[in-house]
């Protein structure tokens, strides 16, 4: 296991792998990155499900920011609910961080517009399908903890 791991180049979000880990219980599958895993070029992983969050669950969306402010206590993540669900998203974020760092990964392929991984956009927090400019906390804390981060795109 511990060669294994040394040869991981990037962490992804595990549904663009195949895992069955998306709010509405389906993947977001890209055959080339579940390659990358299969090789042991990455590995995968679930911010939201490593931080408790269940299988399906209500849709999550950042309201009032973005996942930096997020990490700054300025703002939370909600799902289409109203439940508070920050913690899981702080919880699950910071130990998918702990992977990246036990392995010495530096680079990223998250979901694109994700409340926990998105790069670049994010979705709006009203629940409408608008999108806006930011990151979600996962790529966030990666890209504070010096982890380049691109999209599936």
């Amino acid at each position: 296991m511990a060669i294994m791991a040394s040869r991981n180049k990037f962490i992804v979000s595990a549904c663009l792998a195949g895992t069955n880990c998306t709010y509405k219980a389906g993947n977001n599958l890209r055959p080339e990155i579940k390659e990358l895993v299969d090789h042991g070029l990455a590995v995968a992983a679930c911010p939201e499900v490593l931080g408790g969050l269940r299988i399906p669950r209500k849709p999550s969306e950042i309201i009032g920011g973005d996942g930096k402010d997020v990490l700054c206590g300025k703002c939370r993540v909600v799902t289409s609910a109203g439940k508070d669900v920050t913690a899981s998203f702080l919880n699950g974020s910071r130990k998918a961080l702990g992977m990246a760092k036990r392995m010495g990964i530096k680079y990223a392929i998250l979901k694109s517009n994700s409340p926990a991984c998105g790069a670049g956009w994010i979705y709006d927090g009203s629940f409408s399908s608008r999108r806006k400019r930011g990151d979600g906390v996962f790529t966030s804390l990666l890209k504070m903890n010096g982890v380049a981060v691109y999209t599936e795109d």
